[in-house]
């Protein structure tokens, strides 16, 4: 059958879509109601949310509304910055991944006006970084707008191991520090609640019973031996000051873990849920020369080493197996790059933020930083950081989400 075809219904149709779009023209930005606008600015990089203030008076009025913060912590993850410490302790220089460059950072406000004692960043988490001062005392501060807030004294009354932070996604001003002091096996913990605005009591810690016998107390002996070169070496691990307290938190099975490197280079693991901890299997005989560091990387602990072989050096990621109850090679740095390292007697100082890891590797008269992707397997180095004219070095980096509204 012979459909029969309205023309007048296809002109009828053009003229109403005509008509729609003169009563409906596009919007622009400013006639945005404010709700719709700060959905919008708030999907912008970080980078660009200091230059929102000089578009237009409105503009700088939803820049420093507390709607327009809300609508920042809708946003569910944000490229990381990478907060750069170098040989002076300063902290001047982030590295910006989503824009991949440098920019210039200034100081918490807080750090500034303190000349009592030198402040150095010792921890992060979410939008926040935790410093410590010379004379002991903790910080927590946000980079990105420079509020920053003193912790309460803790107190301790046992040598100080490591510190840890973790923060809330749901709620941008809840945080916690927790403080891992002692001498293995001896162990005990203490908690800085940000939402109480105190410090928890002093818990002590438990060794896991499964803990292997061969690995019991071995974090806290020093060993001496002999290199290949004939000097006598300590076991001991001489870490730099900023990361001398560093732990790293996940949370496994629900339970809160903090992992941290023992003087001796082992992987210590305290949950903070059951209140014990235990030590992993050392990943290489302790007669070794190596640079190690522990990261969480995807939610998960991994340990990135560097170490000389048949005289060549390798950058290795290594993660623990509970099933075979020993270390995994899972990847490591192409030959052609990790070769440049073999003689330098380099350290490595590294972070993990989401699928990535940052390697920050120095010496005395060398420095390299490194990016490792372990979605991709790729190894991508970074350019250096070129200030009045100089390359600057750094010894250690530190990772945050450049968030504006995490409140101190």
């Amino acid at each position: 059958m012979k459909k029969n075809v309205n023309l007048t219904e296809g002109k009828t149709r053009k003229r109403k879509a005509s008509d729609e779009a003169q009563t409906f023209p596009h919007l622009t930005l400013d006639e945005l109601n404010d709700d719709l606008l700060e959905k919008i600015l708030s999907c912008l990089p970080a980078s660009s949310f200091f230059r929102l203030r000089s578009v237009c008076k409105r503009w700088s009025s939803v820049a420093a509304s507390t709607t327009f913060r809300i609508a920042c912590s809708q946003i569910p993850f944000r490229d990381p910055w990478f907060l750069m410490v170098d040989q002076d302790l300063d902290h001047s220089i982030i590295l910006d991944i989503s824009e991949r460059n440098w920019k210039n950072l200034n100081k918490p406000r807080c750090v500034n006006q303190s000349n009592q004692a030198s402040w150095i960043a010792v921890a992060s988490s979410g939008g926040l970084v935790c410093f410590r001062s010379s004379t002991g005392e903790l910080m927590a501060c946000n980079p990105l707008t420079g509020a920053c807030r003193e912790v309460p004294p803790a107190h301790e009354t046992q040598p100080l191991l490591a510190i840890a932070m973790s923060s809330s996604h749901k709620n941008s001003s809840s945080y916690r520090i927790v403080l891992v002091a002692g001498e293995l096996p001896n162990l005990c913990y203490r908690v800085f609640d940000s939402e109480k605005n105190k410090w928890e009591g002093e818990v002590s810690l438990y060794r896991k019973a499964e803990s292997s016998p061969e690995t019991e107390f071995a974090g806290g002996d020093t060993v001496y031996f002999l290199n290949k070169s004939g000097d006598v070496v300590a076991t001991n691990m001489q870490r730099n000051p900023s990361r001398q307290f560093l732990a790293v938190m996940s949370i496994k099975d629900g339970e809160e873990i903090a992992y941290f490197l023992s003087h001796s280079g082992s992987v210590v693991a305290c949950n903070i849920t059951r209140r014990t901890f235990h030590e992993y299997p050392r990943l290489l005989p302790v007669c070794y020369e190596y640079s190690i560091d522990v990261v969480i990387c995807n939610k998960e602990m991994a340990v990135v080493v560097l170490s000389e072989f048949f005289e060549t050096a390798s950058l290795r990621l290594w993660r623990f197996s509970e099933v075979e109850r020993a270390w995994k090679q899972v990847a490591a740095m192409p030959p052609a790059m990790s070769h440049e390292l073999y003689g330098k007697k380099a350290d490595i100082n590294c972070v993990g933020c989401g699928n990535m890891i940052f390697v920050c590797i120095n010496s005395n008269d060398f420095s390299r930083y490194v990016i490792y992707n372990v979605v991709t397997n790729e190894w991508l180095e970074l350019p250096k950081c070129i200030v009045d004219g100089k390359a600057k070095d750094f010894m250690s980096v530190f990772s945050f989400e450049p968030r504006l509204e995490a409140f101190v």
